[in-house]
């Protein structure tokens, strides 16, 4: 299914609850007897669930100034991006799938993709209910280090994702710059952390490789928001997750250990499936990490979850791993 002039959104429009069955009436694709719901679409995107007998799918249109308490703004062609990274991907990733592309509306900026199984879960939610399994771990290791080894040096990914604009606007510019301007203390390492970071143009990056983008279901994990793909430094991703895990441990702290091993478990499943020349990219994303970790308790995002407790004893162990590198999860875990 792909939108005309004729069917498509009129621009300007913001889609909803309420008039998304229209919508998808006069595009031709029947709705009747469909669900239809909001799902989280987080700060930068409103999400539509629509589950009818026949099938599941997905809207997702891109705001164009996200719901944050700062001003944030990102280009809303973003969600044309998203739609170009599943096709990519599609049948070249191991341990877990993209969702299917359905159709795309250049007036208002939104796709309609396959929905998920209704069994399926945030692996976020999945964690905060103690279920720390380590498939889970490994399935979202195998997913990324596919996706890294799938686009190595690849030139037809470079051309289509080499732009790192929104990556710039939805990442670099509200986690690592305005953190630095927040924390000084920071600002070198931060900024040293940029400019290196910057210099690796090696393979695709999904840049928001985090727990509530993986969902968990008996047909295995699905990978979603690609957003903010672009060609670039995959350790990035590798220091994303990481972060998650351990930002969760300050909330679980009863379950510290099993975290870090789902850390392992995570970093051992990337690292097998990485190109020879490629294994620097899991020991380089503790470099990531605590620079994402202070962007959580004091950039423009910081993780709802987390206590003004859990947030002071983050912010010490981010500031605590720029003064005295660590590389190794038990050392992140154990401080």
């Amino acid at each position: 299914m792909e939108s005309g002039t004729e069917s498509g959104m009129e621009f300007g429009m913001e889609l909803t609850v309420a008039n998304a069955g229209a919508w998808l009436n006069r595009r031709g694709i029947p709705v009747t007897g469909a669900a239809i719901t909001e799902l989280g679409g987080g700060v930068s995107n409103r999400v539509i669930l629509v589950a009818g007998p026949e099938r599941r799918m997905v809207l997702k249109q891109s705001l164009g100034k996200l719901r944050v308490e700062k001003e944030w703004l990102s280009d809303r062609d973003r969600v044309f991006r998203e739609a170009a990274a599943m096709r990519w991907l599609d049948g070249r990733v191991r341990g877990g799938r993209t969702p299917r592309v359905l159709f795309e509306d250049r007036n208002g900026f939104t796709i309609g993709m396959e929905g998920a199984p209704a069994d399926v879960q945030m692996w976020k939610s999945r964690l905060f209910r103690g279920e720390l399994d380590p498939a889970h771990a490994r399935a979202a290791g195998t997913l990324l280090g596919s996706m890294i080894a799938a686009s190595w040096a690849n030139t037809d990914a470079e051309r289509l994702f080499g732009d790192q604009k929104v990556f710039d606007q939805l990442r670099i510019d509200p986690y690592y710059r305005f953190t630095a301007r927040q924390r000084p203390e920071a600002a070198e390492y931060i900024g040293r952390l940029v400019a290196r970071s910057a210099s690796r143009r090696i393979s695709l990056v999904h840049g928001d490789w985090s727990p509530k983008n993986l969902l968990c279901g008996r047909e295995g994990m699905w990978a979603i928001d690609w957003e903010v793909i672009h060609f670039g430094d995959p350790s990035y991703d590798v220091g994303f997750l990481l972060n998650h895990l351990r930002l969760k441990a300050f909330a679980m702290p009863e379950r510290r250990a099993e975290l870090a091993g789902l850390a392992n478990e995570f970093l051992a499943a990337v690292q097998v499936q990485l190109p020879v020349d490629g294994q620097w990219v899991a020991t380089s994303g503790f470099e990531h990490l605590p620079a994402l970790m202070l962007a959580r308790v004091d950039g423009k995002s910081p993780a709802e979850y987390l206590t003004e407790e859990m947030r002071a004893a983050a912010r010490a162990l981010a500031l605590a791993l720029m003064e005295r590198p660590a590389n190794t999860v038990e050392e992140v875990f154990g401080r």
